[in-house]
């Protein structure tokens, strides 16, 4: 049943106390990109791709999504799970031994939703352009859309993925760029500045789209229907999306520093009282 845009902007906020509690139990993972890309997520299976339940691997004349940068599993975990792709009940099993919900997704455990191992980045994009190739041999008229970090473009794997999509002209294919300005180490522009990446993606050959609100579900929903729409016009389609690292956690934005941290008892209780939760035992 398609949600509204109300009931999506409630079930970001519980997508958001989902990650933190998953980090929070074994003291590890990645919250800061996964909050800060909770909108696109949401956006992503609630009104824009097109896939059936139960999952299967081939996914014929089904939308596919790939996540390049796998670190950001928690976002991904819980997206699949409040969409009904395996229960929510399983997300208490993060990180932990024998648990189909690793650090980074992987495929041998049979997870619904999970396409691709990823999390070594920059091998993403090939793997979406090779899915992508498949679909046209196939005569399937769906759609591959995949999702990236800015921090991830640092990779060459990436830049020749690119180069290869626009000189086969790979029209079915809509990619992200998480456009945070942050990776592990820091700022992007003072780790390895990526330049003008809007220009860079045009000379390769790329339509490319910006949306500077990122963090803004209806204008993502937006942005990702305005993508669907340069489809199929002997281009492949990038977006831009700039987004906040630690979105709806106050002491969480505006720094790198929660990339891959996770919080204390006491840091979870404040992050829940500002995304309206008091009591953070269930899920």
């Amino acid at each position: 049943m398609s949600k509204s845009i109300e009931e999506l902007k409630s079930l970001t906020t519980q997508i958001r106390r989902d990650i933190l509690r998953m980090v929070h139990a074994v003291n590890s993972g990645h919250p800061g990109g996964s909050l800060g890309c909770t909108e696109f997520f949401t956006a992503l299976y609630g009104k824009v791709l097109n896939y059936h339940l139960p999952f299967t691997m081939e996914g014929k004349n089904e939308d596919h999504f790939y996540l390049s940068n796998g670190h950001i599993s928690p976002v991904f975990y819980s997206t699949l799970a409040r969409f009904g792709f395996f229960p929510v009940e399983e997300l208490k099993t993060f990180r932990k031994l024998d648990s189909r919900l690793q650090g980074h997704p992987t495929t041998h455990e049979g997870l619904p939703g999970i396409r691709i191992a990823s999390g070594s980045l920059g091998q993403g994009l090939s793997v979406a352009l090779g899915a992508a190739l498949g679909k046209k041999l196939d005569g399937d008229k769906s759609l591959v859309y995949s999702l990236h970090g800015d921090g991830e473009l640092q990779e060459g794997q990436i830049w020749e993925a690119l180069m290869f999509a626009a000189a086969k002209k790979v029209d079915n294919i809509i990619s992200t760029i998480d456009y945070n300005g942050r990776q592990i180490d820091g700022d992007t522009d003072d780790v390895l500045s990526l330049g003008d990446l809007h220009a860079k993606l045009q000379a390769f050959g790329w339509t490319v789209l910006e949306e500077k609100n990122g963090n803004d579900l209806e204008a993502v929903i937006a942005i990702l229907e305005r993508a669907k729409t340069e489809t199929g016009k002997q281009k492949p389609v990038a977006i831009l999306l700039h987004t906040e690292m630690g979105y709806g956690v106050d002491y969480m934005m505006g720094s790198h520093a929660w990339h891959g941290k996770a919080p204390n008892d006491e840091q979870l209780d404040t992050a829940f009282k500002q995304l309206y939760l008091e009591a953070p035992a269930d899920y």
